[in-house]
This record gives C-alpha cells, sequence and structure tokens, in this order.
C-alpha cells in the first residue's frame, strides 16, 4: 500500500490499533531518481500482511520514527539511516552499528561508486 510520508505516522498507528502486532522488516529501495521506504507488518492473530511503501526524493530523505510502536524498528531504523542515508526523524542516532559513513553516498545508494575504495584505515595502526 502507497502511504505519503506525512500521513504514515497515523497509518502505522491505526494499523497498530487493528492488530498488526508485529514489524517484519523495513528496508529501503533507491530507484534512482527518487528512495522508497518499505514497511513490512504482520497482523498474527488476524493472519495478515501489509506493507507499506513510502516515496521521498532523494535531497529530502527522511522518515518518522515508529519505535514507540515496535521495539524491533530500533535496528532497522539504524540500518536505513546508514545504508541508504534516510534520516529518521524523532530519534537520535548516537553511534553508527554497521560503517564508517562519512554522511556522503551511502553504500546502498545507486550513486555509491563501487570502483573506489570507500573505507581505507591505512597508516593507522
Amino acid at each position: 500500500m502507497k502511504v505519503e510520508r506525512e500521513k504514515f505516522s497515523e497509518t502505522v498507528d491505526k494499523m497498530r490499533k487493528e492488530g498488526f502486532d508485529y514489524l517484519v522488516k523495513i528496508t529501503a529501495v533507491d530507484y534512482g531518481d527518487h528512495l522508497e521506504a518499505v514497511y513490512m507488518l504482520r497482523s498474527i492473530a488476524g493472519n495478515k500482511d501489509e506493507t507499506l511503501e513510502v516515496q521521498m526524493p532523494e535531497d529530502d530523505a527522511w522518515m518518522p520514527t515508529i519505535i514507540h510502536l515496535y521495539k524491533a524498528a530500533d535496528w532497522y531504523e539504524r540500518e536505513m539511516h546508514e545504508m541508504f542515508g534516510i534520516s529518521i526523524k524523532g530519534r537520535r542516532m548516537d553511534r553508527l552499528l554497521l560503517e564508517k559513513w562519512d554522511g556522503i553516498d551511502p553504500p546502498f545508494r545507486k550513486t555509491f561508486v563501487w570502483d573506489t575504495p570507500y573505507r581505507t584505515d591505512e597508516g593507522k595502526k
């Protein structure tokens, strides 16, 4: 289901109240001209799955946090921030979990150049 970013928080809150009690996964996709955040929710009792897709421009990449609704969102939101460069509003990212990211060309963006070394620790002991 496509959801506007401005209505995302209320949509997820409503779905949580309707029984979608399990967060399966959060990820993102870079289509080249825009980014899309993908949230997969499950209702265990209702045996239903729903996928929420939120489009955003590459130069304004952010999503609101849902950690207050799903504790499992913690790792996924941090991963989305580090790998795709999507900011998560409503929470702090105190430290990186996966990469030494400099904020330029996150590794899962299409603009990332794989032919050059991303990080080198040469000269450090």
